[in-house]
């Protein structure tokens, strides 16, 4: 144990004495404020097919999601799926998905963005009665996988590898 703790703290530490924002700046990241909402959700903005929208940003949804009614809006192209949702309230939910949409958050970029609509009216229910304002989807794992991405809690960013 005594080598191991010998080795660990002889290794140099990447960004030691910079601050983590210039650090990952540094390293090719864009950083997108976060916004602490009054249940604990971080909400965020992000363009779908150059539509602005605001999301919750939720690592522990596997899929990106929007609100089955908001397609439109968003210039989505719905095809049908067998895939069911669960997770947010929600169990063995239908869905459907839209390919190849033009995802952007910040300056970070992905124009090939797989979308699971889904009908988001229980979450958006439970926000409407705490006084927080409706979303128009979820940005979830697969996007934040994508993007390498690191949240900074205290400071409230999301940071995206350009």
């Amino acid at each position: 144990m005594n080598n191991f703790n010998n080795f660990v703290n002889s290794q140099p530490i990447p960004f030691e004495g910079m601050l983590l924002k210039d650090f990952l700046e540094q390293e090719g990241y864009t950083k997108i404020k976060l916004k602490l909402t009054k249940t604990n959700h971080f909400e965020m903005k992000a363009r779908i097919n150059n539509n602005l929208g605001r999301f919750i940003l939720d690592t522990g949804a596997s899929n990106t999601l929007v609100d089955e009614n908001m397609h439109d809006y968003f210039g989505l192209q719905v095809e049908e799926t067998d895939v069911k949702v669960t997770g947010a309230g929600a169990m063995n939910m239908d869905s459907k998905i839209s390919k190849k949409n033009d995802l952007r958050i910040g300056k970070w970029r992905h124009p090939k963005t797989v979308i699971v609509l889904f009908n988001l009216s229980h979450v958006n229910s439970g926000l409407q009665s705490l006084n927080v304002p409706a979303v128009n989807g979820i940005i979830g794992t697969d996007i934040l996988k994508k993007a390498k991405a690191i949240i900074d809690y205290e400071k409230k960013y999301l940071y995206l590898k350009l």
